[in-house]
């Protein structure tokens, strides 16, 4: 049956003694190497009967830099977040800068999904999508006379 969860790593895993180093490793390495890439961000997604309804958490964005693109059965939601020094001059001003900006990007299976029928509101840095569900034919029965 259809199955609208993104993919996820198994949790299950074996021991790994040098877990800690690694984990350390790329917190330090991660800011050169994955400037343009924000981790993923978080998504409910129920089932409502009729529809699914899927919440994208996506604090501090503008509407305008969110887009929604539906590519065959591949629902994708883009984002993007703009630093304020991209706007104005900031070098050597800034003193601490901990809030990540760049782009945010998940795709999703909608096989499932009547894909022309699908609202979005964002509201309160929330992404509602309604996602309704394709309906699927009930097999015909009938009864068969006994010779």
């Amino acid at each position: 049956m259809f199955d609208l969860r993104p993919y996820r790593k198994s949790g299950l895993s074996n021991y790994n003694p040098f877990r800690e180093m690694e984990e350390l490793e790329r917190q330090f390495f991660a800011p050169f190497f994955y400037a343009g890439d924000l981790a993923e961000f978080k998504t409910d997604i129920t089932d409502q009967g009729e529809s699914f309804l899927l919440e994208a958490d996506l604090p501090g964005f503008d509407k305008k830099d969110i887009s929604l693109d539906l590519a065959g059965d591949t629902l994708t939601i883009h984002a993007q977040r703009h630093s304020d020094c991209e706007k104005k001059d900031c070098h050597g001003k800034v003193l601490c800068q901990e809030r990540s900006y760049g782009q945010y990007s998940r795709s999703f299976d909608v096989s499932g999904v009547e894909a022309d029928k699908i609202k979005a509101q964002y509201e309160n840095g929330v992404l509602k999508l309604n996602l309704p569900k394709k309906q699927v034919p009930q097999p015909e029965t009938r009864r068969l006379a006994i010779d």
